[in-house]
């Protein structure tokens, strides 16, 4: 029988793609469609048909089996326990649930076990976390990890269309009115709050997603930056392994293709590595630029890149769904 799938927030960047991916897959299911009471009544185009969006209130969600969450946190907060408590399953794209332990926080290339002990509510890890411990699963696996220095270069379009916006309108010469300083030919070491420990929280997400994903309590720290690029996330990783290696194997991991879309990308003689304007628009995580860190005993370097709002948001709730659905 053919399952509902709700998305929430359908407008929004997050949200739009969501019906893209559901598209894609050729899922066997019927998507509703919600947003914000602004919102109600617009037409979204679903499979070459018209689809209404409905405005999100506590009756509107009943009937529903699954959820794809967009909306941001304080919807989520909102809604999703509510949702849960009708029987659909959530699965939450913002950060609101991650941290909390009876909520399962799911790469699905790396720990689908986790969905097995869901009570209604599956957290979607924040973009940047998503193609960073893709691109550790193989070191983890086979060298193990005792340290992650983690330094990110992210898009405006992690922050949304208000983020996409702003960039243009500072390139244009305009003033900034989303980022406290102009995006445009600049840069901002400053992604989200900043917390009593002096980390913003997109770094401290960073932090504690990779140990609970990984389930282990690895030293780590985290630099996040806002770049002037318009999709797709690059983050540099140093890692200090806890077994030695050679650099040859580590090459051998990756070409082994054995996690699902991870890519090596690595040929510095032919300038080839991995970049935002070729990772835009793909589901891969790309990684290259791989080096030995020879500052530390184990020590390595790699570069990772990916797209923030396919494989670090809407993919990875589609690719959990499509787990969810299996008889």
């Amino acid at each position: 029988m053919s399952k509902t799938v709700g998305v929430v927030g359908a407008t929004g960047l997050v949200g739009t793609e969501m019906i893209k991916r559901l598209e894609e897959r050729d899922l066997d299911i019927t998507v509703r469609l919600f947003a914000s009471e602004a919102s109600a009544g617009k037409q979204l185009s679903y499979k070459d048909k018209q689809i209404p969006v409905e405005a999100l209130n506590e009756e509107s969600i009943r009937g529903v089996d699954f959820f794809l969450f967009a909306a941001g946190g304080d919807t989520s907060r909102k809604y999703a326990p509510l949702a849960a408590q009708n029987g659909s399953i959530v699965i939450d794209n913002s950060s609101e649930f991650r941290m909390d332990p009876d909520v399962p926080l799911v790469v699905p290339e790396i720990n689908a076990h986790a969905l097995q002990a869901h009570r209604g509510i599956i957290a979607n890890p924040n973009c940047s976390t998503i193609q960073s411990v893709l691109a550790l699963y193989p070191i983890i696996r086979a060298y193990g990890v005792k340290r992650i220095v983690y330094s990110t270069y992210q898009s405006v379009s992690g922050s949304g269309l208000e983020g996409l916006a702003d960039l243009e309108r500072t390139a244009a010469g305009g003033s900034n009115e989303f980022y406290v300083h102009p995006i445009a030919y600049n840069m901002l070491p400053h992604i989200d709050v900043f917390l009593d420990n002096a980390y913003t929280k997109e770094e401290q997400k960073m932090i504690d997603e990779t140990q609970k994903i990984f389930e282990q309590k690895i030293r780590i720290t985290a630099t996040a930056v806002r770049v002037p690029s318009r999709y797709a996330h690059c983050v540099s990783i140093n890692v200090e392994t806890e077994k030695p290696f050679e650099i040859d194997d580590i090459f051998a991991l990756y070409r082994k293709a054995d996690v699902p879309g991870l890519v090596l990308q690595d040929d510095v003689a032919k300038n080839i590595y991995p970049m935002p304007i070729t990772a835009q628009g793909k589901d891969e995580v790309f990684v290259g630029r791989i080096r030995r860190d020879f500052s530390v005993d184990n020590g390595l370097n790699l570069w990772c890149v990916s797209d923030n709002i396919r494989k670090g948001a809407s993919t990875n709730a589609v690719q959990i769904l499509e787990l969810l659905l299996k008889p």
